[in-house]
């Protein structure tokens, strides 16, 4: 159904949730439509459905955490399923903090900064990723720890267009499979 609010997780450190999305619609104006405040792990699974996530407005802060994406996760997210995840975004598109690992899927995201954001790395093994930003497509760093950072793809496709970076990573970027179309500032 349609929803004008917040998921909200938080659970122990060592807990994994699945976030199950069944033709699901969730618009608000200032904070994620899923917010991630401890985890050891999230799942975002989609079924043979269409979901919708979007963000209309300026993002606020919670306390002193830059809440600045749709799907906003301070630990690990893996994105997957069957179904179709459209993100729509004033900044961000989905940030981890941690990894974020892509395994199905159709993921389209159109926003005004990043659309995939990671501290740690961005790991893509499949799934259909379309995205149309005004900065980077994918976007691996972590400002506190130089050794991170990495972007991995193994398989699926993307579809990148991008304002600046179609893929920005800070230590490696490793492709061993998958089909990129990119069309960016930088490739």
């Amino acid at each position: 159904g349609t929803y004008n609010g917040q998921v909200v997780v938080k659970v122990g450190d060592e807990d994994k949730v699945q976030i199950v999305l069944d033709g699901v619609s969730i618009t608000n104006d200032s904070t994620p439509c899923i917010y991630v405040k401890s985890a050891d792990k999230v799942f975002v699974t989609t079924t043979d459905s269409e979901n919708n996530l979007s963000v209309t407005g300026s993002f606020t802060a919670d306390g002193d955490v830059n809440t600045d994406a749709v799907v906003f996760c301070k630990d690990d997210v893996v994105l997957n399923g069957t179904g179709t995840l459209t993100i729509q975004s004033t900044d961000n598109g989905i940030t981890g903090k941690d990894d974020i690992k892509v395994t199905g899927g159709t993921i389209n995201i159109t926003c005004a900064a990043d659309a995939l954001e990671a501290n740690d790395s961005i790991r893509i093994a499949g799934g259909q990723i379309q995205i149309a930003t005004n900065k980077d497509g994918l976007h691996a760093e972590n400002d506190e720890d130089d050794s991170v950072g990495y972007v991995y793809i193994c398989g699926g496709t993307l579809k990148i267009q991008a304002g600046d970076d179609a893929i920005h990573a800070t230590t490696i970027l490793q492709i061993d499979g998958g089909e990129l179309e990119l069309n960016a500032g930088e490739g």
